[in-house]
C-alpha cells in the first residue's frame, strides 16, 4: 500500500510501516501545503494518509477522498507515543478503502495490545 505520513508526525513513523511504501510529506517536497491542496496532490499517489489532525475531518469532505484516511490520536506526536497505536495501524492498513476515515486513539486499544 502507498502510504503518507502528515508533516505533523514524527519522520521515525515511516520504520514501522516498512511493509508499505510509505513516504513522509516532507519526502514529496510538500511540507506548509494546506489540507485541501494536500488531498488533491496524494490523491493521484497514494492509497492512505496518516494524520493526527483531528481537525482535518471537520474541515474536508473526507468521505469522497480517492484514499482512506487514518487518524491517530495519542497523548502527543511524539514517537513514544505513537509505538502503542502501531500494531492497531498496521492492521488497518490492508483493509483501508477509498473514502474510509479510521481513527485509531490510545484509549481505544485493547489491554492486551497495550
Amino acid at each position: 500500500m502507498r502510504v503518507l505520513i502528515d508533516e505533523c508526525l514524527p519522520r521515525k513513523l515511516k520504520r514501522e510501516l516498512s511493509e508499505h511504501d510509505a513516504k513522509t510529506v516532507a519526502e514529496m517536497g510538500w511540507t506548509g501545503i494546506k489540507n485541501g491542496a494536500l488531498l488533491r496532490l496524494m490523491a493521484e499517489q497514494f492509497d492512505a494518509f496518516i494524520t493526527i489532525d483531528q481537525n482535518m475531518q471537520y474541515q474536508q469532505n473526507l468521505q469522497n477522498a480517492p484514499l482512506g484516511i487514518i487518524l491517530l490520536s495519542a497523548f502527543s506526536n511524539r514517537i513514544e507515543d505513537l509505538l502503542p497505536l502501531v500494531p492497531r495501524l498496521r492492521a488497518v492498513l490492508p483493509t483501508l478503502q477509498a473514502g474510509m476515515i479510521v481513527r485509531i486513539a490510545i484509549n481505544e486499544i485493547p489491554p492486551e495490545d497495550k
